[in-house]
């Protein structure tokens, strides 16, 4: 191919750097120097039709302002050839993507686009291409004011603010006490160059900075000299590299831009910091992070080698260092991470949840833990495990919808950030692998971790402690300093920050023409297929057993669920649910649990335990929950896979006290951790739960509703050990019986014959139906069902605010009009009204066959005005106004979800859900006709359905304590969220 190019025009125009052959993901790779301008850019070729491209420079804050991430939103709302307010959001609306975003790295910029459809991808191209090089914040400062941060002032009168959607996400991200300790930890690591400084904003730091240092980091930073571009897939490349060149590169010359990141010179000792984080409690915990910095992020064995230790002394269920640590008493939740993203590599173990005066204990029993590894050896057996798992996900390269070739791109970034040469370092692995393999049975490991852990003074210890009422004590000194600042403008000032923030609304309130809304690109509804996606499901029957095979090329893994129904034991879901994950983690007859890790990883590609609520078609109230065991396996090892699924089914031991009551509080204090930081989840999971059986039930599984449940066991665990062990384990003989068993396997014919020839003998050790009386219930927390409309208080300073209902009970159908809706909403009526007029960073809308309905906000500034803006939705539906080419825009955006790319293993799950849903291919061609054949009334028409969903009055809140409780008579309970 590359021979091809250049024998024509490309010869003249770009310089071939290198080619190879990337035989690990058998594709070929091509680096190239545009010779004008300077870019570069690395081509992968191979037979993908999922195309990616990307474009990407190298942006290091110089302060914590933010400029960055502002500049990312920004670039992105209108350039020279796409003049409308935000064309990113048009392709949302009016393109087949199957990836469409942008994200700010600590010290790149990367703008990533993916279509499988010719003509989409060129599109794409395009308008990410001008976006860059030639945005309007040039000459629309509103863009700057919008996406990044304003003075908003309504009158003379009122309080003088600060509103932004930079701003306010940031305030959102450092809501969370994990994350401002990965924050910490960077910075304690390099204080000397760009990773010292937060690159999405510090909400403290972000209004100091000014519209001009904003223009001046564009100018400098987006300049093809310092880009770094990217395609791969199945695409004629020439004519890509003449496109580019053509349009936008021949306009720039080569010039030096100054991006290069120092190295952090090393520390001559450990560095120790400690901070704050805003806690409900009095009796909250701590984190500790101990943290070092390994080497250059270029060094692939190191790379391979840190995967492998990181799993084998931390993350496996009895690893060395998350053993002593617990056992010490020094935090519920042991994690770490090895962070390959920036220039110099660096390895975290993190204590979540901890005593406040346990700092010295953490450093004292993680420098112990390694010395008397090193002493004594690490086990031979986890560094094999370890490395099969890494190896295994490796080359199965599942990266469930994201796809595959973006998360190559990201990859590759990881080295050629840092070296021009070498764009595809990192996606040749094989080798490296085979190597460390090679090196376990020696010292190699002990001495790494005496080199970069136990010698290494280019450390740090952070750790961050609670403070109740830190974000009421910061929100209340903001205002003062406001109020302070407002008091010394003069009138002038003051009559033109409300100017501005009325030009800044008149700006944002101005539709776009429609000459502009037409520069973006459209396909017709022609370019999509009529046809709904194929759903491979094969019902079979083995031993008696219902088998559902999904009939796929897997290149060899088999991915195998075996589905108990436990419907009928939903009284006990809470327990079911905590069973799920202490299979697994618990001594069984044969393994310690350090050791049942080991097998699992040596043998399989992984296997895991879950519970889902699965509404039928057309009725919420009406489920099925099943208890799934999972695992991905090579079909030459099904064999031992299930003989380790028999293992953990029979032979698990589950009354050891002490070991299930660690992994009950490690739960705990992950579940607490997730539950703010996706409060919008929390909130939508929650509201839905009010009017919904299959939604009640679900919260129970992994909600608020099981939170509460597990922390009423935690604080009572001494008292009622003997009896949640003895309810597990009488739940055991009652799920895994015979007669529960449903079976879905994806994997090709050859995979279903191994899986045949070897479930025999699994099937048979399956319990028979028996009539054992469960014992009864513990007198702790249980959920009641109702309308309760929540407002849970957490730390935070943004909202998370959502409405649910349900419209198939008001007496409404589903259609797939709704899925066009959701389109229309998410990309103009609540983007508008709620991210660019109200300043949060997002909102979403849904609508589900079973009638489930939701409105949903995301970091968000407001409470009580996001909950007018859904109760004005019908309204807006039913004078909703489209001409032929908006509503095939819209119908295509809605295509791109609906016929987005799946793996094999997803298709698999596709057809066993809708098996469980009652749902067939027939329902799937009618919705995809409704949403084909649409016209503008049809939308108008579902006015109807969202009013019915606003009548139920069900909302639900996660946010500040002062929102909630300034917007009370708005809910029926409020109550803090931990």
């Amino acid at each position: 191919m590359a021979n091809t190019i250049f024998e024509g025009k490309c010869k003249d125009i770009y310089e071939l750097i290198r080619k190879e052959d990337i035989a690990d993901i058998n594709s070929a790779g091509y680096l190239f120097k545009h010779k004008k301008s300077g870019a570069r850019i690395a081509v992968i070729s191979n037979d993908d039709n999922n195309k990616v491209f990307s474009i990407g420079f190298r942006t290091p804050p110089g302060d914590s302002t933010g400029v960055a991430h502002i500049t990312e939103h920004s670039v992105l709302c209108g350039s020279r050839d796409y003049p409308l307010k935000d064309p990113f959001v048009e392709l949302c609306k009016g393109s087949l993507n199957t990836f469409l975003n942008a994200m700010t790295y600590p010290d790149k910029t990367i703008y990533p686009v993916a279509s499988c459809n010719d003509k989409d991808f060129a599109n794409l191209m395009s308008v990410y291409m001008d976006a860059v090089f030639y945005p309007n914040i040039y000459d629309k400062k509103e863009i700057f004011h919008q996406e990044g941060w304003h003075y908003e002032l309504e009158n003379e009168e009122s309080p003088l603010t600060i509103n932004g959607v930079v701003y306010n996400e940031m305030r959102g991200v450092f809501s969370s006490p994990e994350q401002q300790l990965a924050r910490l930890v960077q910075q304690s690591l390099f204080p000397d160059n760009a990773y010292g400084f937060e690159s999405g904003g510090d909400p403290d730091n972000i209004p100091d900075l000014a519209y001009e240092d904003f223009i001046e980091f564009h100018k400098k930073y987006y300049h093809p000299s310092n880009s770094y571009i990217y395609l791969y897939g199945d695409m004629d490349i020439e004519e890509k590299l003449l496109w580019m060149d053509r349009y936008y590169l021949r306009f720039f010359d080569e010039m030096f831009v100054d991006s290069a990141i120092p190295m952090q010179k090393a520390f001559d000792k450990v560095r120790y910091d400690e901070d704050f984080y805003s806690a409900q409690n009095e009796d909250d915990k701590a984190y500790y992070s101990y943290n070092f910095v390994i080497d250059s992020s270029c060094n692939k064995e190191l790379l391979v080698a840190f995967q492998v230790l990181t799993y084998a002394l931390v993350l496996v269920p009895g690893a060395p260092l998350k053993k002593a640590l617990v056992d010490a008493g020094v935090g519920e939740d042991i994690s770490a991470s090895f962070d390959n993203d920036l220039m110099q590599s660096v390895f975290s173990i993190m204590a979540s949840e901890a005593p406040v005066d346990k700092k010295e204990d953490f450093v004292k029993i993680v420098t112990e833990t390694l010395e008397k590894i090193c002493k004594e050896g690490i086990d031979k057996k986890s560094l094999k495990a370890a490395l099969s798992r890494s190896e295994f996900r490796y080359r199965e390269a599942d990266y469930g919808r994201y796809p595959k070739g973006l998360m190559f791109g990201i990859q590759a970034m990881q080295s050629w950030l840092y070296d021009d040469n070498m764009p595809f370092d990192m996606l040749s692995l094989n080798d490296t692998f085979k190597k460390i393999g090679g090196l376990i049975e020696t010292d190699y490991f002990e001495k790494i971790i005496e080199k970069y852990l136990l010698k290494n003074t280019h450390a740090s210890v952070v750790s961050i402690f609670p403070e109740v009422g830190l974000t009421g004590r910061k929100d209340g000194e903001l205002a003062d300093k406001l109020k302070a600042y407002k008091e010394t403008l003069s009138q002038d000032k003051i009559k033109a920050i409300i100017e501005e923030t009325e030009k800044l609304r008149e700006f944002q309130e101005t539709p776009d023409s429609t000459e502009a809304l037409r520069t973006i690109p459209l396909l017709k509804r022609e370019d999509i297929d009529r046809q709904s996606r194929p759903i491979y499901l094969d019902k079979k029957e083995i031993s008696s057993i219902p088998v559902l095979h999904h009939n796929l090329y897997t290149n060899g893994i088999s991915y195998i669920c075996l589905a108990f129904d436990v419907t009928d034991l939903e009284e006990y879901i809470p327990y079911i649910s905590l069973l799920s994950f202490i299979l697994g983690a618990v001594d069984t007859v044969n393994y310690g649990y350090l050791e049942l890790s080991n097998e699992i990883n040596l043998n399989t590609g992984g296997m895991s335990t879950d519970v889902s609520v699965t509404p039928l078609v057309g009725n919420t109230d009406n489920y099925r929950i099943m208890y799934e065991l999972s695992v991905r396996v090579l079909y030459s090892s099904m064999g031992r896979a299930f003989e380790l699924m028999q293992e953990i089914i029979k032979g698990s031991i589950i009354n050891n006290v002490s070991r299930v009551k660690e992994i009950l509080l490690e739960m705990r204090a992950e579940l607490k951790g997730s539950l703010e930081a996706s409060g919008n989840a929390t909130a939508l999971e929650r509201g839905l739960a009010y009017d919904s059986k299959s939604a009640f039930c679900q919260n129970q599984v992994g909600g608020i509703a099981f939170y509460r449940f597990l922390s009423a066991l935690c604080d009572k665990y001494d008292e009622y050990a003997d009896g949640i062990i003895k309810i597990l384990e009488a739940l055991t003989y009652k799920i895994f019986k015979r007669n529960k068993l449903l079976v879905s396997i994806t994997a090709d014919d050859e995979g279903y014959k191994h899986f045949e020839d070897a479930s025999y003998e699994l099937f048979e050790s399956f319990y028979p139906d028996n009539d054992e009386e469960l014992p009864p219930l513990l007198p702790i927390y249980k959920p009641v069902m109702g309308k309760w409309n929540e407002g849970f208080m957490a730390p935070g300073k943004v909202q998370y605010v959502a409405r649910t209902g349900n419209f198939i009970k008001k007496g409404y159908s589903y259609t797939g009009h709704l899925k066009v809706l959701k389109t229309i909403l998410n990309y103009d009526y609540l983007w508008s009204n709620i991210r660019i007029k109200g300043g949060a960073y997002g909102a979403i809308s849904g609508f589900t066959r079973s009638g489930n309905a939701y409105f949903v906000s995301y970091r968000d500034p407001n409470l009580a005005e996001t909950n007018t803006v859904y109760e004005d939705i019908p309204k807006y539906i039913e004078e909703f106004e489209a001409d032929e080419r908006e509503i095939t825009k819209y119908i295509i955006g809605t295509m791109s979800d609906v016929d987005a790319p799946l793996t094999p293993r997803a298709m698999g799950r596709l057809a066993y859900n809708m098996y469980l849903s009652g749902a067939d291919r027939f329902a799937l061609q009618k919705e995809r006709d409704e949403i084909l054949s649409l016209t503008k009334e049809d939308i108008r028409k579902l006015a109807a359905h969202v009013r019915a969903v606003l009548d139920c009055e069900s909302i639900c809140v996660v946010g500040s304590e002062a929102a909630i409780e300034g917007n009370k008579e708005l809910f029926g309970l409020i109550e803090k969220l931990n």
